[in-house]
C-alpha cells in the first residue's frame, strides 16, 4: 500500500479554503497552488491516487478536461492574462513534482512575463494573496453554473 498523496490528503479534507481548493466535481478538483509558477496557477486533480493518464476513467477523463476548460474561464474573467500553459507533468523526468498522482496545471501567462524560476528561486507566496484569488475564482465558478 502506498503513501496517500498531498491531493489525496486535500481532496479528502474539508477545509477547501485552508486548502485553496476552487471547485469539486463528482471525480475531480481544483485549487491554486501554493508554489505557483506565476499568479492564478491552478491545478484540477483527480480525487483518486493515480499516477498514469491511462488509469484514468471515461468519466475522471471528461470532469478532468471540463473543470480545466471551466477553470480557465474563470482565470480569463478574473485575471485577464493574455495567454495559458495548460498540461501534465508525468514522470520524475518531466517534472512531475507529485509522482504518484497525477494533475492537469493551467498556467496564465502574460505578454512580457519571462522564465521566472530564475528570477523569483527561493520566494515564496503570500497566503491572503492565494486566500483573496481563491475567493474571486470560487466566485467566479458559482456563476458560471448559474448562468
Amino acid at each position: 500500500v502506498r503513501e496517500q498523496s498531498l491531493f489525496f490528503e486535500i481532496g479528502q479534507s474539508n477545509d477547501d479554503e485552508q486548502n485553496h481548493v476552487i471547485a469539486r466535481g463528482r471525480t475531480c478538483y481544483a485549487l491554486l497552488n501554493a508554489y505557483p509558477y506565476t499568479g492564478g496557477h491552478l491545478m484540477v486533480v483527480p480525487y483518486r491516487q493515480i499516477c498514469e493518464l491511462d488509469d484514468l476513467t471515461e468519466e475522471e477523463l471528461v470532469e478532468i478536461m471540463t473543470l480545466t476548460r471551466r477553470c480557465k474561464s474563470a482565470l480569463t474573467r478574473v485575471m485577464r492574462p493574455d495567454g495559458f500553459n495548460i498540461g501534465m507533468n508525468l514522470g520524475k523526468v518531466a517534472g512531475a513534482g507529485i509522482l504518484d498522482h497525477l494533475h492537469m496545471h493551467i498556467v496564465p501567462r502574460w505578454n512580457g512575463d519571462t522564465n521566472f524560476m530564475p528570477v523569483i528561486g527561493g520566494t515564496t507566496v503570500v497566503p491572503q494573496a492565494l486566500k483573496d484569488l481563491a475567493a474571486q475564482l470560487r466566485t467566479e465558478l458559482a456563476n458560471q453554473l448559474n448562468s
